[in-house]
């Protein structure tokens, strides 16, 4: 999917779609196995029109009771990023386990 050529409100729609479909925004501070407030599920926004439209799919969603639990997801303001270490990046590959399970 090339998202680089296609409208910013296409692209936001987009990365929402695939974020809510791909991981359990009612697990506060957890996914799976892993635990920790670095796995908190979050989105973190750059413009207002991000935060509106991320704002939007999560009430969506809680209308739509599409969860049984309430959904934790916290929308923030994007700070600084800080890449992980190279001994995580691509972790399960290089330990020959399984890929990641994301959904296109």
């Amino acid at each position: 999917m090339e998202v680089e050529s296609t409208p910013p409100r296409f692209a936001t729609k987009i990365l929402l779609k695939v974020f809510w479909e791909n991981h359990d925004p009612t697990q506060l501070n957890r996914q799976g196995p892993d635990w920790g407030t670095q796995y908190r599920s979050a989105i973190f926004f750059h413009t207002s029109e991000q935060q509106t439209a991320a704002q939007a799919s999560k009430e969506s969603l809680e209308k739509a009771r599409r969860y049984s639990k309430p959904i934790v997801t916290q929308i923030v303001p994007a700070v600084t990023f800080f890449p992980a270490e190279d001994y995580h990046q691509q972790y399960l590959e290089k330990r020959g386990m399984a890929s990641c399970h994301i959904k296109a």
